[in-house]
């Protein structure tokens, strides 16, 4: 069985990955706490073991490195995106490659085709996302 999503809330979801990262531009943490979860069981993974985020308070803490002066967010794509909706469509998951780019006190950091993986839940009629997943590929 097929279930067939309304494009608006496909649109809807598409903007919330992509706002994950871009709200970095304009810095806007309000835009940033309305579509995550909000609550003990908000996870990501992210490629190094020590930047592991559980729990959105702990999460809201990484804030003061983004909101620095001396962090800057240039550019950002997000490539390849593949969204999938549940039978009852309030969960989607979703995969893609992620470029992300900033400095950092005026020198280069970031992301080039990061696999980005994550999954939105639909509580009280708004997407947020619960969990997301950064990984390299590494081939031996």
């Amino acid at each position: 069985m097929t279930t067939s999503i309304p494009e608006n809330e496909r649109l809807i979801v598409e903007n919330i990955i992509s706002d994950s990262i871009g709200w970095a531009k304009t810095k806007d943490l309000d835009r940033l706490y309305a579509i995550m979860a909000q609550d003990e069981k908000f996870f990501i993974y992210h490629p190094d073991s020590k930047s592991t985020v559980t729990g959105f308070e702990s999460f809201k803490g990484m804030s003061d490195f983004w909101m620095n002066p001396n962090f800057k967010a240039t550019d950002f794509a997000v490539k390849e995106l593949k969204i999938t909706f549940s039978q009852s469509g309030t969960v989607a998951w979703w995969s893609a490659f992620l470029d992300d780019h900033a400095e950092w006190k005026g020198k280069p950091i970031g992301w080039d085709n990061a696999r980005w993986t994550g999954v939105l839940e639909k509580r009280d009629g708004a997407w947020v996302i619960v969990q997301m997943h950064f990984s390299f590929a590494k081939d031996d």
